[in-house]
């Protein structure tokens, strides 16, 4: 994403460092006491909603972190193509709105395949619904 920096490098960066250390050191506290306060209260059930809310705030977070890499080794260079980086898209979705308008690289059409072999259409059904309106435009 091509953004113009608002806040001075060394603060970006000793923001990032400071979250980086907050989330490896308190994650997996937070999400074991998840785990086993669902368990104790017989809540096990709701625990399907908690990993999948875990696993798309990790897919969005990979989606800013690893956008450049991602840019480089899974999309074609196109007037059409659709880049990764948007902080609030997983990339699953990033890779059907490729998907869609043929901008994807063979590793990328490789990944699609493999995300559709695990779950039917994937790619396609993480779509958000801003980017149905992209397609339009």
């Amino acid at each position: 994403m091509n953004k113009k920096p608002s806040v001075h490098l060394f603060k970006s960066f000793l923001l990032f460092c400071i979250a980086a250390c907050l989330l490896i050191t308190t994650a997996p506290f937070g999400f074991l006491y998840a785990l086993l306060r669902q368990i104790i209260f017989q809540k096990v059930k709701t625990l399907n909603l908690f990993f999948m809310e875990v696993a798309l705030v990790l897919d969005q977070a990979g989606n800013v972190i690893m956008q450049y890499l991602l840019n480089d080794l899974l999309l074609q260079k196109h007037p059409t193509t659709y880049f990764f980086g948007n902080k609030k898209e997983t990339i699953s979705s990033v890779i059907g709105k490729n998907y869609l308008t043929l901008t994807l690289t063979p590793l990328g059409m490789a990944l699609n395949s493999f995300l559709n072999f695990i779950d039917k259409g994937h790619s396609l059904n993480s779509i958000l619904y801003d980017v149905k309106v992209w397609m339009k435009n």
